[in-house]
């Protein structure tokens, strides 16, 4: 835990570090997919880190973390952590790779700031990265616990037993288990399907499972892009076997009976129908407001069940947008452009779960908390590095 001293420190070197981060993070890949190319391969995501997402993702939860020893606020940084150890769980994450990352890191750091980093810098910064590797890594401790696995022993055979289309550009894969049965889920949660690639490379992907946790059976859907998304698409059908995780993920439903407001963006439907599946099965009476948006209707994934989701509820109901479609179809509950909360009623007492792109998921943010809906009851899903929107604007 930080002294006082290294508190001080930290807060008079936050700025400089902060703003030499755009550096440092691209620094720290360098070296470690270097030292270590296999991680490059088989574990982070290769177009997140073309893109620069990823390196962006890692300046973000730093700094963030750093700010809230210095401003403490126990809920976002449970809020920060947790999330951040559920992807790694989904990925087989293990106590000993934060040494590795640990050796890059301030290896980059000492080579982008240079004398700056005297050794009460060094000691000050090295606690604080100790302290947040040490709560990830407690966090995913419980994790596998709970799911009953050995740390980082997340992955097993799935055979697919169906494949469907269910758009243009999407197919839904469902799955059993082959030496014994996948286990349960929450509704909501994900898996992590890693795939070997033309050039040998094993890349993993997460996918929100979309069907109920009371059959044996997993189903997801693919649209396509990125490389694990085509290789599924062009070359996985029913007999073959897919390395897969034990589920994992956060965006489940809450345990109270509040309202809902559930609102996605594309793909980012598919974790809101694996909530809304659970809902229909046990008939849940509480007020439902489900918003959608896509680019136009004839290739939207899960059209027709996200409708019949929605109508099987006894107090629910459906809006969608779509970018691109006919005027004459457009109603209270169809409308033309980008989603937005004009005549869309929301109770402050909702709990609000969110899943998209990461634009949809910022202007939804902002959208709410405008409405006085509070930060607490705002939950979300994305698959791209986690850029830790949430938090005080």
């Amino acid at each position: 835990m930080l002294s006082d001293t290294q508190r001080a420190t930290i807060a008079a070197t936050l700025p400089a570090v902060e703003g030499a981060l755009p550096q440092i993070t691209p620094r720290f890949y360098e070296g470690l997919f270097t030292a270590h190319p296999d991680l490059l391969d088989n574990l982070f995501n290769r177009t997140h880190q073309k893109s620069g997402e990823q390196p962006q993702a890692l300046a973000g939860s730093i700094a963030a973390f750093a700010r809230l020893q210095l401003e403490p606020d126990v809920r976002r940084q449970r809020f920060i952590l947790g999330r951040i150890a559920h992807k790694h769980a989904s990925l087989g994450v293990t106590a000993a790779q934060y040494d590795v990352v640990h050796e890059h890191l301030f290896a980059a750091i000492v080579d982008v700031l240079g004398e700056a980093v005297t050794p009460e810098v060094a000691d000050a910064w090295d606690q604080l990265y100790w302290d947040m590797a040490d709560l990830l890594i407690a966090e995913e401790a419980g994790l596998y616990a709970d799911a009953g696995v050995p740390a980082g022993d997340v992955w097993r055979k799935a055979r697919v037993t169906d494949r469907t289309q269910v758009s243009p550009d999407t197919i839904a894969l469902t799955l059993s288990g082959v030496a014994d049965d996948l286990p349960g889920f929450r509704p909501g949660q994900y898996i992590s399907v890693q795939v070997p690639l033309a050039d040998g490379a094993r890349q993993i992907r997460q996918y929100s499972l979309t069907g109920s946790p009371a059959e044996p059976t997993w189903r997801f859907s693919v649209k396509l892009a990125g490389e694990v998304s085509e290789h599924l698409h062009e070359h996985v059908f029913e007999g073959d076997v897919l390395d897969v995780s034990t589920p994992f993920g956060d965006l489940v439903l809450p345990d109270d009976d509040a309202p809902l407001l559930l609102a996605s963006a594309g793909i980012g439907c598919t974790p809101v129908i694996g909530l809304l599946t659970a809902l229909s099965e046990r008939r849940d009476d509480r007020s439902v407001t489900v918003l959608h948006a896509d680019r136009s209707r004839n290739r939207q994934p899960h059209r027709g069940m996200l409708a019949a989701l929605v109508d099987s509820l006894p107090d629910a109901r459906l809006v969608q947008w779509y970018e691109n479609t006919s005027p004459h179809i457009v109603s209270d509950t169809i409308r033309v452009g980008r989603m937005s909360l004009d005549d869309i009623e929301v109770h402050p007492e909702s709990h609000v779960m969110l899943c998209g792109p990461g634009g949809f998921l910022t202007s939804m943010r902002d959208a709410l908390l405008d409405r006085d809906v509070d930060e607490t009851r705002i939950h979300y899903e994305t698959f791209g590095p986690e850029l830790l929107r949430a938090g005080a604007r």
